[in-house]
């Protein structure tokens, strides 16, 4: 980011997905420096404070909240633009790329833009868990708004054939009762019932809960979408470890040579 007092710049930056126990040094400094605030209300409410000059708006209007900040930055604030987690992770870095792609004006090509690396989610739940993403894994949004169901369905089919562990973020909402049912059933015809199903809902906020089921048994109705859904590789597996501990799911680093 350009130093000078009087330049704008713009940086996008991630909450993390709990308490600011989870905001990295990097993230708060920025904070600290911003003269504007822009994001979806609730994550802004986390980051704000009285120097700041709010610009909280609905969680659906990405493209258009990019293009607020840039014109900010472009007239000379120090703006940060605020995601939950991780803002390169289904966050707001990628809308902000966009929103300068799409342009069909050259004013924000001067903005100096800067993307904070953030804790994400799937760090938080892994964590929690144990350590299931310890070998190769990928992550699949199920929210079908900006793209069509199909293409995720051939994404979990080859998840499941390439041995991933998966994880799942916007696994349900009340508009998409359905497709976390629909992708574990996608899962079973390439994963053994036993397989861990780690559902991870608030992890990092008083009311966390975190859940390790089967594939067998697990339903949508578990998760919500303050989830995220971590579905184990073939290799995954559960331990427990003594009395008075919670059983950990982890995935080992190595194959099996036979695999």
């Amino acid at each position: 980011m350009q130093t000078e007092a009087t330049a704008g710049w713009l940086a996008v930056i991630g909450t993390g997905p709990g308490t600011s126990d989870w905001l990295t040094p990097e993230t708060a400094a920025i904070a600290e420096q911003a003269t504007d605030i822009v994001g979806y209300g609730p994550y802004v409410a986390r980051i704000a404070a009285d120097h700041h000059r709010v610009h909280a708006s609905d969680n659906r209007y990405e493209i258009q909240r990019a293009g607020e900040a840039l014109d900010l930055a472009a007239g000379g604030a120090r703006v940060a633009v605020v995601s939950g987690g991780d803002p390169g992770i289904y966050g707001m870095a990628a809308a902000v790329w966009e929103a300068i792609e799409r342009a069909d004006h050259d004013r924000w090509q001067a903005v100096d833009v800067h993307v904070a690396p953030g804790v994400s989610a799937i760090q938080a739940v892994a964590a929690a868990a144990g350590a299931p993403l310890g070998n190769d894994f990928c992550v699949i949004s199920l929210s079908d708004n900006l793209k069509p169901w199909s293409l995720i369905e051939a994404r979990l089919a080859a998840a499941g054939q390439g041995d991933f562990a998966v994880a799942f973020y916007n696994p349900i909402s009340k508009a998409r009762p359905w497709q976390l049912d629909a992708a574990l059933d996608i899962l079973r015809a390439y994963r053994a019932p036993a397989t861990p199903v780690i559902i991870g809902r608030a992890i990092g906020r008083p009311d966390a809960d975190l859940t390790i089921a089967d594939l067998a048994s697990a339903k949508g109705y578990q998760a919500d979408m303050r989830s995220l859904v971590i579905v184990g590789a073939s290799t995954t597996r559960v331990l427990h470890t003594g009395a008075g501990q919670r059983p950990r799911a982890y995935t080992p680093r190595i194959y099996p040579v036979d695999y």
